[in-house]
């Protein structure tokens, strides 16, 4: 239903009459109870906000190979989406998902432990709940470190948030909610054995849409696509009461709702007593039929709230949401578009700014401001009914407007913890508009501001109407053809940079910036590129230096005295608005020593990895295969074969497959399996034999990328040819060891290293080798997947070992 109809604006009314507030707190999209936020959002018209910590760029993407920070983007834009179903609004924290942890000990020491809690703290000051809500339990054990920490975190920035001398900093108002709760989870009710927990029943309807909680809440969960919950539906019968409990952590005690003892009204606002008197008359008197006659008394309203406090959030945040139910009221739509959505900063924008009303009630546009130009542009148009005003202008983008990047990706941060420059970001879901436009209202003799930005609008090919913010770019992008490029010691190999004009006769020079070490030739190049989308490519020689290494390499160009250094991604998914990312443009370089055997590779790739590119680094040549029947002799010309990770969970047809890489392997070929989920392979994919011999796959993992190893296998092949593999080889490797190893296997396997988590046995089972017949069976579950792009020599050394194995 439109915002603008009438139930949507008597909820608007009601949410906005409503003072209570509840801060949910967990670690990652998808963590929170979409079901308990529609409820107190759109059943008790509470302001309610989701914190997630993260925004789960460390997990896996079920809809394409976007992963990193491109899967951080994707799931940040999920967040949103579900939120305007569910009607919370979403916060962050500058934490990082930086993969699966055991603990929430592992967690707080790759987080910048302060820097989170300080993150928590600011939401908490700038939201001002009255309630805290975890979803998850603060006792260690049974669940992923970053959901532990999220509810320890939680705990300390309740009591902190208070504290006038925690994080001054922020130059904040302390403000302390009355309590936290656990919101109990089947998953992690064990842990609240003993307690009795506070239980409110969440049943009934969203009054604007009829739907219920419960099925709003599936739609808001089934937004978290890159996921597989584009089809999620709670288990059990639907309908009926449903009830939510909660043990409280902290605080005042509570014995019949979350909110006991808190005053939910205007009351608690210092003059907030005729402001709770006239929002009740207007509620009773408003007339769905004509929502405008309303507006006197919303004017009147207005004329109130602005006596009141400018410093108070959450007074600001009331002013703002008073302003849109005013302009729904008055069937008041403002929009700006623009022919491109692609702006250079110094160029002109063609805006179009348009108005229209559907209530017979005097208003008349005063002006237009641009706020980054400090300018304001005179009108003084007096609105028709069912009429739309509209003019043009020609505005100039500031030539130091930030290239568009989400603002968490702008600066290198740690693993843990992303870099943020401008503190009054942190917190908040995505960038502010690049060009803010403010349109000027009288009404009754109050000016009315409201905010806007330009948009492109398009149709796509299926005939749905794209909405697109505009996006600010440099001329030219630019890209390495290859994201890793190994060297040996003192070689020198040729990179290519490929450059991409977005603007007509770009012209300018172009260098590659590397640390002095390393030698580049020639220093620059110049380039002309005469039309939009006209792509060339630089080849430039480096040398690497005498010792081991793996650096950066930036490539940069020069255009009108401006130099750019970014590269272009585009994300885009049908259930999210489309997304722009430029990073860096920038390869690894990596001397090594690494020596290799064999030439041709065939590569069958899973869920989506670099490896191969890797591979052809090395200076294979690599064949990309699919899940066809194959024969002997197809496979024959392999000197190894390596599998894709997750290729047994994705590839529907790989059952058909494997007794032939089976006989491959007996007949003398090498075949390398990177890991696998063990969940799908059986139940789905009818897989019983993932091996030439008995293999059992688990959920075991290593999650600290520094754990020590042990050699097991010291004389075994795969340490000590080509390559002698050393400990040290194991230096530099991130995120993980790795992840679902196997815990049981047949005799034939060798296991070849061991290594574990600080407090736990040593795994075996993250390298095994068999030989069968006159080839050898490898698999591993080794994050190479990671390690490789990430430019780690010696996962390349060891890599190199294990496909030459039978050469």
């Amino acid at each position: 239903m439109k915002s603008d109809s009438a139930p949507a604006i008597l909820q608007q009314l009601e949410s906005f009459r409503q003072m209570g507030s509840v801060l949910y707190i967990a670690a990652h999209p998808d963590d929170e109870n979409t079901e308990l936020l529609a409820y107190l959002s759109r059943g008790r018209n509470y302001r309610t906000a989701y914190l997630s910590l993260t925004r789960g760029d460390g997990g896996q993407n079920a809809l394409s190979p976007d992963l990193g920070p491109k899967l951080g983007v994707a799931r940040t834009q999920e967040l949103l989406a579900a939120r305007k179903i569910d009607g919370a609004q979403q916060f962050f924290s500058r934490a990082v998902d930086f993969g699966y942890s055991k603990n929430y000990t592992e967690t707080l020491g790759i987080w910048d432990k302060e820097q989170v809690l300080s993150d928590i703290v600011r939401v908490i000051r700038e939201f001002r709940p009255d309630v805290l809500i975890t979803r998850f339990s603060p006792l260690p054990g049974g669940t992923h470190g970053h959901h532990t920490a999220s509810a320890v975190l939680a705990m300390e920035a309740f009591k902190l948030a208070g504290d006038p001398k925690a994080f001054p900093e922020q130059g904040l108002q302390p403000w302390q909610p009355k309590r936290i709760f656990w919101n109990i989870s089947t998953f992690q009710s064990e842990k609240a054995v003993g307690v009795i927990p506070l239980k409110i029943e969440i049943g009934g309807k969203d009054m604007v849409s009829g739907e219920t909680f419960e099925h709003l809440a599936e739609l808001s969960r089934a937004m978290h696509k890159t996921q597989g919950f584009d089809t999620f539906q709670f288990p059990g019968p639907h309908g009926g009461t449903r009830v939510q409990p909660f043990q409280l952590l902290d605080g005042a005690p509570a014995v019949n709702d979350i909110l006991d003892g808190v005053d939910t009204t205007w009351n608690r606002v210092a003059g907030g007593a005729p402001i709770q008197k006239s929002i009740d008359a207007i509620i009773a008197k408003f007339d769905p039929k004509d929502p405008s006659a309303s507006v006197p008394a919303l004017l009147e309203l207005r004329s109130q709230l602005s006596a009141l406090s400018t410093t108070d959030p959450v007074i600001k945040e009331k002013k703002s949401q008073l302003d849109r139910i005013l302009q729904a009221c008055l069937g008041l739509n403002v929009e700006t578009t623009t022919s491109h959505c692609d702006i250079v900063p110094g160029e002109h924008m063609n805006l179009h700014h348009s108005a229209t009303i559907n209530a017979q009630v005097p208003v008349r546009w005063l002006a237009v401001r641009y706020p980054t130009l400090k300018k304001e542009i005179k009108k003084g148009i007096d609105l028709q009914v069912n009429k739309t005003a509209s003019w043009d202008s020609i505005e100039t983008l500031p030539i130091t407007s930030k290239l568009t990047q989400p603002y968490w990706l702008r600066s290198e941060g740690t693993p843990g913890t992303f870099h943020v420059d401008d503190a009054n970001l942190i917190g908040t879901a995505e960038n502010s508009p690049p060009f803010p436009i403010e349109n000027l209202f009288t009404i009754s003799g109050q000016t009315l501001a409201i905010p806007d930005e330009p948009i492109q609008i398009t149709t796509n090919s299926s005939g749905k109407q794209i909405r697109r913010r505009i996006d600010v770019i440099p001329p030219v992008s630019l890209k390495f053809l290859s994201e890793v490029v190994l060297f040996a010691p003192r070689a020198s190999h040729s990179v290519e940079v490929e450059l991409t004009a977005y603007r007509a006769d770009s012209s300018g020079s172009l260098q590659l910036e590397a640390p002095s070490d390393w030698k580049v030739e020639p220093l620059k190049q110049p380039f002309h590129l005469v039309k939009v989308g006209e792509h060339q490519q630089f080849k430039f020689t480096l040398t690497a230096p005498q010792k081991s290494s793996t650096v950066k390499i930036i490539a940069s160009a020069k255009v009108n005295g401006a130099r750019y250094s970014n590269q272009r991604e585009e994300i885009s998914y049908a259930h999210i608005p489309p997304q722009l990312l430029q990073p860096l443009a920038s390869m690894k370089a990596v001397s090594l020593e690494v020596a290799t055997r064999g030439h041709t590779i065939g590569y069958l790739p899973g869920a989506g990895d670099s490896v191969a590119d890797c591979l052809e680094q090395m200076g294979y040549n690599v064949r990309i295969l699919d899940d066809k029947k194959y024969t002997l002799d197809e496979l024959s010309g392999f000197d190894a074969i390596v599998i894709g990770v997750r290729a047994l969970n994705v590839r529907k047809n790989i059952a058909e497959v494997l007794p032939t890489l089976f006989a491959y392997v007996k007949n003398g070929g090498t075949v390398v399996a990177q890991y696998n989920l063990s969940n799908t392979i059986t139940s789905t994919l009818k897989i019983n034999d993932i091996a030439p011999y008995k293999l059992q796959l688990s959920r075991d993992r290593v999650t600290d990328q520094k754990s020590a190893i042990t050699f097991l296998a010291p004389d075994n092949p795969v340490l000590n040819t080509p390559n002698k593999i050393t400990p040290g080889d194991f230096d530099g490797w991130v995120q993980e060891r790795g992840l679902y190893f196997p815990d049981k296997w047949d005799e034939h396997f060798t296991p070849i290293i061991a290594c574990n988590d600080p407090g736990e046995p040593p795994l075996k089972g993250g390298l095994l080798v068999a030989q069968y017949g006159k080839g050898y069976f490898i698999y591993t579950g080794l994050s190479f997947f990671r390690q490789l792009p990430a430019g780690v020599p010696g996962a390349y050394r060891l890599f190199a070992n294990l496909i030459s194995i039978g050469k």
